[in-house]
């Protein structure tokens, strides 16, 4: 089945609840937790004890739908990929931190948050907003595995550099918590899919694919759900600082732009590659940044806040990216 193919097997539906129905979803899943959490704090906290069996759901679906194939199309794109590696990985990070030390040097746990939040780009759904930009969805789909395997490798790298400073992370736990929780469930879920693909019909499997694209956003609302039924009274007193979380995603999505921008004429990208670039610097992988932090910094719900901010704030924006992507492309 060729790469152009997996893209398309993001369905219209998929791709709507990409945008406007997934920030209605999360919106939903913060109110009623919160409010759940205020009118009865102890059966928020008997919800949220499944927390784990929701986080462990969360990570083995994201990781099903990486397909390390798709890294033989990457390595014959050398010239894209390492473009594209060198915005995420290296220019990205350096632009979040500094906007996450303008903006949240007096608020460590919120800091961490959102310095999580603008590190590691999107896996799954960047590809929806790529197809239907009319960007390269085939090379968009040789990317996905690259940037997966790059941040989860990276994330413990990433904390000690820029988080150290907080006391917020117990870094002798990390490595530990990486293989149970990230290494094991990764190699759990490229066996099954690898076995699904030799059992099922292309027809079915493609089916069950995009069934587990279509439900990815519901169980990462489930999650949301349990964390604000048992931490919405920590985060509430925070309130007053979310104002400032919000502008500083959004000077980051700015910046990612022009970061792109800038990268697509310096290098002369064709339309489908630029609109490539501009989603995957846009995009960043909350879903599982929410998850691998939740088990990496426990029992820290401004943290995963300021994660949950930013996943609110990038599906409007990225649907404003692709009319702009599109209001530029000349058939």
């Amino acid at each position: 089945m060729s790469n152009q193919s997996i893209a398309e097997r993001h369905t219209v539906w998929q791709s709507r609840l990409a945008g406007s129905g997934t920030t209605l979803l999360l919106i939903g899943a913060i109110a009623s937790g919160s409010l759940l959490g205020i009118l009865d704090p102890d059966f928020g906290k008997a919800l949220s004890e499944g927390t784990d069996q929701t986080l462990l759901s969360l990570v083995c679906l994201l990781f099903f739908e990486v397909q390390l194939r798709d890294f033989a199309s990457g390595l014959a794109n050398l010239r894209f990929i390492g473009i594209a590696l060198t915005a995420n990985f290296l220019l990205l990070p350096l632009i979040g931190y500094t906007i996450a030390s303008i903006f949240m040097s007096g608020q460590p746990l919120l800091y961490t948050g959102l310095i999580i939040y603008f590190l590691a780009p999107c896996t799954d759904w960047f590809l929806s907003f790529t197809r239907m930009a009319r960007g390269d969805t085939a090379l968009g789909a040789a990317l996905l595995p690259i940037n997966m395997i790059t941040q989860l490798l990276l994330y413990p790298v990433w904390l000690w550099i820029f988080t150290r400073h907080t006391g917020a992370v117990d870094f002798n736990s990390v490595p530990n918590i990486l293989l149970q929780w990230f290494a094991l469930p990764f190699v759990v879920a490229q066996i099954s899919r690898s076995l699904l693909v030799r059992l099922l019909s292309d027809r079915v499997f493609s089916s069950l694919n995009s069934f587990i694209g279509r439900i990815i956003p519901v169980v990462t609302a489930a999650l949301i759900f349990q964390l604000f039924a048992l931490n919405v009274g920590t985060i509430a007193k925070h309130i007053t600082a979310f104002g400032l979380i919000f502008a500083a995603i959004l000077l980051f999505f700015i910046s990612t732009f022009l970061l792109g921008d800038g990268l697509s004429r310096l290098f002369k990208l064709d339309y489908p590659r630029s609109t490539l670039l501009a989603m995957t610097t846009a995009a960043r992988n909350a879903p599982l940044m929410l998850a691998l932090t939740a088990i990496a910094i426990p029992d820290q719900p401004l943290v995963y806040a300021a994660l949950i901010i930013g996943m609110l704030i990038e599906f409007p924006h990225l649907t404003a990216l692709k009319h702009v992507l599109l209001s530029r492309r000349s058939d």
